[in-house]
């Protein structure tokens, strides 16, 4: 097993977490043991699930089998939308660890900025009290709910992981979540290519002019950013190249040219759009 180059970033409980980390979204629970495990070999050592994504077990296998120590690998998974109730929030986490098969999950997110999540939250901070979650976090919270959960309970999120790439680059929620210490986190970093990512002109030439692909720059960019980021991959050559964005340096002139991608307009879908609320809502867990 491969030592890891990555570096870390410092959350605000001072708990370290890789910036470039290894996502499992939308991978097949039957594959999930084989691509962490490829990964864990590659060199990545912050693994992204969730509870959402029915692949937990396949994680925890791999991590066991790594012969890696636990406290090598960081492991974030998530809290689904529940029914009302803290117990509820306390029984989902429990749940998660029984099948990853850990003591305890390095970082836990609320899913979906939707049901009782502030119920939730009051079960995750007792969570981390008692040392079942090393850090606890948000995903997909806009800034006016974020602070809003910020202002009303006792311990700040570390993390907020949101749609962030360069055609939605949300400079104002990334300079909120900086003022309250909150980790900026990315999803979809390449967009799943859409608006014609992989082949977008000015991260082509930026790449050629390092020996490097446009999604190796969205990533480097993401790293110079400060922005933690969770690209998948089923394919080892794709995990290799992905990871093998810490031996160059974007130039300002560069940066520039990247943000000046900003479109301001997410390439999924709107959190605050009724039609999706109501459809991540009929989702909940039963």
């Amino acid at each position: 097993m491969v030592d890891s180059p990555v570096p870390n970033v410092t959350l605000n409980n001072g708990v370290q977490m890789p910036i470039l980390g290894f996502g499992v979204y939308q991978v097949p629970p039957e594959d999930t043991e084989e691509a962490v495990s490829a990964a864990l070999a590659v060199g990545y050592r912050q693994i992204d699930t969730a509870a959402g994504y029915g692949n937990e077990e396949g994680v925890g296998r791999a991590v066991r089998a790594s012969g890696l120590d636990r406290s090598d690998v960081f492991v974030t998974t998530k809290l689904w939308i529940q029914r009302p109730g803290e117990d509820r929030a306390r029984a989902a986490l429990e749940a998660s660890l029984e099948r990853l098969g850990f003591d305890y999950v390095d970082l836990y997110l609320i899913h979906q900025p939707f049901g009782d999540y502030y119920s939730f939250w009051r079960a995750m901070e007792q969570a981390s009290r008692e040392g079942l979650v090393r850090a606890i976090g948000v995903a997909n919270f806009h800034s006016d709910r974020l602070l809003d959960l910020i202002d009303h309970n006792e311990i700040t999120p570390a993390v907020n992981q949101i749609e962030l790439h360069p055609f939605f680059q949300r400079p104002e929620d990334r300079e909120l979540m900086r003022q309250h210490g909150v980790q900026a986190q990315s999803w979809g970093g390449f967009a799943e290519g859409r608006n014609g990512l992989f082949t977008n002109p000015v991260l082509t030439e930026i790449g050629s002019s390092h020996g490097k692909s446009a999604a190796q720059v969205v990533l480097r960019w993401l790293v110079q950013s400060d922005i933690v980021t969770i690209p998948k991959s089923v394919r080892r050559e794709r995990m290799e190249e992905n990871f093998d964005v810490f031996d160059f340096v974007l130039s300002d002139d560069e940066i520039a040219r990247i943000t000046a991608l900003d479109t301001g307009v997410t390439q999924f879908f709107d959190h605050r759009d009724p039609a999706m609320v109501a459809w991540l809502n009929g989702r909940k867990d039963a």
